[in-house]
């Protein structure tokens, strides 16, 4: 990562963030603490966060704990080693990946969104980020934003879209994916797999089961698991309409172990339809106003990245701020993410039909072809450094294009 050099120099004061999400809390933590006045609007009666679990790659984990939230994310959350992924109907392998050699130091944090919004949200106040719930951001009128409710603030000097794949502030028309997935939380069974490890299922791309351990949440030692089915877009109201336990009997059958993960989802509530849609802003900013995270790109989460961009994302606008005068520090911010983010989008985009899809030629492709390829050296080196998210440098340049 680069370090930071200006220290300040060129201090944007007043600067307001839209969604007090991952990716909108780090960018205030991280904006506060030098001394600005960062104020978060977030839609809900109190800050809260939405979804299961996810993991933090090695790069997002370096963003936490420059802003301050590293060390209580980790007490939270559980360190993930490899990931692996079998066949279900032959019990072929056909996805194995690990972060590191043996004893490496490179690790994923299995966590749940509401331990990682606790830390963040407490570093955030800790640095004198004012957070303003009750506040649902719906338009923007040059540096004021308008509420939902009729009522306005501002002007700032900056405005920070963090809103999320809704966000009413950004002009990003994704395209939406064929599959999505039903999420939920439940307590870590007495089972076989390992808790270091993401595991999952498959049969051919229409079906897929997946067990990732997230640690536990605050003022509770209970571990847990966030667990997820692959669905069509369109196919919640189905599956919602079934009987739970043909849907069990369905899951139990392609992945026996799979079993005492659903021991305490007794009802369809347990869990949550989460739907999937891809694209990407060809520039993420404009005059006093910089997107971030899925207000800036958005995909698929087949390569565990989502939160992880989006901690990128308000690094890299903060240190941006750091460095250069605020027309500058927004181009900077786009020269610096814009090739991380479109390598990453591409190969979500190339991955995720070979997992999700009702291709019947892309699973064979994987199976036999493309999953003994990544067994080869330097391949696994090379997916290793995929999941990490250091693929390509994740800031690039700092410094924008002169004329």
């Amino acid at each position: 990562m680069p370090s930071r050099k200006g220290k300040g120099r060129y201090m944007v004061q007043d600067i307001a963030v839209a969604g007090a999400g991952i990716g909108g809390l780090a960018f205030a933590t991280l904006a506060a603490r030098e001394g600005r006045r960062v104020t978060v609007f977030d839609q809900f009666d109190a800050p809260r966060p939405i979804g299961s679990g996810l993991v933090i790659q090695p790069v997002g984990q370096m963003v936490l704990d420059v802003a301050g939230a590293g060390d209580s994310a980790r007490a939270l959350g559980q360190k993930i080693h490899s990931m692996l992924g079998h066949e279900a109907t032959t019990g072929r392998r056909v996805l194995d990946v690990t972060y590191d050699r043996k004893g490496g130091p490179h690790y994923g944090l299995g966590i749940h969104r509401a331990a990682l919004f606790d830390c963040l949200l407490t570093a955030a106040r800790d640095t004198g980020a004012e957070i303003r719930p009750d506040h649902r951001v719906s338009a923007r009128d040059g540096q004021r934003l308008i509420f939902a409710n009729g009522t306005s603030d501002g002007p700032f000097e900056l405005i920070v879209d963090a809103a999320g794949a809704a966000s009413p502030l950004s002009p990003l028309q994704s395209r939406p994916l064929g599959y999505g997935a039903v999420w939920g939380t439940v307590p870590w069974p007495d089972t076989r797999l390992p808790t270091d490890r993401l595991s999952q299922r498959y049969r051919a791309a229409d079906r897929m089961i997946g067990a990732l351990p997230i640690g536990r949440l605050p003022d509770d030692q209970q571990p847990l698991a966030a667990i997820f089915w692959s669905l069509p877009a369109d196919g919640h109201d189905a599956w919602r309409a079934a009987p739970l336990d043909h849907w069990k009997a369905e899951a139990t059958a392609l992945w026996p172990d799979f079993a005492p993960f659903l021991e305490t989802v007794t009802e369809h509530d347990v869990m949550t339809m989460a739907r999937y849609t891809h694209g990407t802003l060809r520039t993420p900013v404009s005059e006093g106003l910089a997107h971030i995270g899925d207000a800036a790109h958005r995909a698929s989460p087949q390569l565990g990245q989502g939160a992880n961009m989006a901690l990128l994302d308000a690094y890299a606008l903060w240190s941006a701020l750091d460095r250069h005068p605020l027309d500058e520090a927004l181009r900077a911010y786009v020269l610096a993410r814009r090739w991380h983010v479109w390598t990453y989008q591409v190969f979500s985009a190339v991955f995720t039909p070979q997992y999700q899809s009702d291709s019947r030629f892309l699973p064979k492709l994987r199976d036999h072809i493309l999953f003994p390829v990544s067994r080869i050296p330097p391949v696994p080196g090379i997916l290793s450094r995929l999941v990490r998210g250091t693929l390509l440098p994740p800031l690039g340049s700092l410094h924008p294009r002169q004329p």
